[in-house]
């Protein structure tokens, strides 16, 4: 390690990544241009354009996320950017807080908004139709509620893009102290299998084959669209798309979004794309995504022309605790090459709620001969995962396909 390298932290590394601060500008040089653009992009659309809610309660969101996460970088940011100091406490919110236009959101919509992130920063797979019938009930709308689940899906990935940076430079990313307070669903198990709100059937393992995407928030209709949720995701999808058509309830974001997917998942040089794919299934195997582990693991098999080590990834059995939490994950790397496991153990290992990517993973990587810029490939594509997973999971769930529901 250099000693202009030794004097950098991951403080500096975050405020690089947002602002251009030059003390860590230089780290940033693995990555892609296109994805520190659009990354830059996604934070400017979620907390320095108009929405629905104060720039000060999106702040205590965000730092309650990092709070669940573990990240002093995060934390102290957006504590430092206003966010309000009644969301970030322990206590349940006691006072109405009113925002900058006048209107006041009442103490029990701002613990409803609190509780959710809880749930979707620690426990995204023990989401139910039940949890967004909450927020319902506690007055949040469709738009809030999508809004919510990309706060908290970009802030994981902003995390874990910052995790990699720092790793790469062997820097320890300073620990924030998670909230002392259990989440809603501490107890849970996450539903496989079983039916959906429409009576399909969910998937109950793991799977390369095709499964189909149930919303549980109202989703505008194709001729609803304006051409700005058009195109904010008129690179990734068409109109048909019920999804993208939800996710277009928060444009900016879903644009920048799409954009930075494309960016990280596309490009032909860099790590081989079965690598990227791989790493975004190890993700989805972490966080017990079964849909979007289906739509990649098929992506890395027919890149790679190897199904069968996918499929033992698919297979791999993770214990989980109270909080579907899995404690060891080297399960998911325990039948694969050399490279292929150190792969995947880097990628489950910054996919943790709390990540552990440490030192020795990455220079397993280097030890493979895989460049700095390839290693930032293979990270950025499992930390945009912490972001994917948190969406599907979190506003809506897996079904198998209609031909298959036919055929029952």
């Amino acid at each position: 390690m250099s000693d202009a390298t030794s004097s950098l932290d991951a403080h500096q590394i975050l405020a690089a990544v947002l602002t251009d601060a030059p003390e860590a500008r230089e780290t940033l040089t693995v990555l892609r241009p296109e994805v520190l653009a659009h990354t830059r992009e996604a934070y400017d659309a979620l907390y320095r354009s108009e929405q629905p809610l104060p720039a000060a309660v999106l702040h205590a969101l965000a730092a309650v996320t990092a709070d669940w996460q573990g990240s002093g970088p995060l934390a102290q940011w957006h504590r430092a950017q206003g966010a309000d100091a009644q969301l970030t406490a322990a206590d349940p919110v006691a006072t109405d807080l009113r925002g900058p236009d006048g209107a006041t959101l009442d103490a029990a919509t701002l613990n409803a908004l609190r509780d959710h992130v809880d749930l979707l920063s620690i426990s995204p797979a023990l989401t139910t139709r039940a949890d967004q019938q909450r927020l319902l009930d506690a007055g949040v709308s469709s738009p809030i509620a999508v809004l919510i689940s990309q706060l908290v899906s970009f802030e994981s990935y902003l995390q874990r893009l910052v995790a990699g940076l720092a790793a790469l430079h062997d820097l320890e990313v300073p620990s924030a102290d998670a909230p002392v307070r259990l989440t809603h669903t501490h107890g849970r198990a996450a539903e496989h299998g079983g039916t959906t709100v429409t009576g399909r059937t969910r998937p109950s393992v793991f799977t390369r084959e095709q499964l189909q995407w149930e919303p549980w928030v109202e989703v505008p209709a194709e001729d609803e669209l304006t051409e700005l949720q058009r195109d904010s995701f008129a690179s990734k999808a068409s109109t048909n798309s019920v999804y993208f058509r939800m996710l277009s309830q928060t444009p900016g974001i879903t644009k920048a979004r799409s954009a930075l997917d494309n960016a990280i998942f596309l490009p032909r040089d860099g790590a081989p794309k079965a690598e990227r794919e791989l790493a975004a299934a190890v993700t989805s195997k972490v966080n017990d995504c079964i849909y979007c582990a289906s739509v990649h693991a098929r992506k890395s098999a027919g890149f790679s022309k190897r199904p069968e080590d996918v499929d033992a990834l698919l297979a791999a059995a993770l214990e989980r605790d109270a909080d579907w939490i899995s404690a060891e994950l080297a399960p998911l790397s325990a039948v694969q090459d050399e490279r292929w496991s150190a792969v995947v153990t880097a990628a489950a290992e910054l996919s943790r709620p709390r990540p552990l990517l440490t030192a020795e993973a990455i220079h397993a990587l280097r030890r493979l001969e895989l460049t700095e810029p390839q290693i930032a490939d293979v990270l950025t594509a499992a930390a945009f995962f912490a972001w994917a997973n948190r969406l599907m999971l979190s506003l809506g769930e897996p079904s198998l396909p209609d031909a298959e529901q036919a055929a029952a």
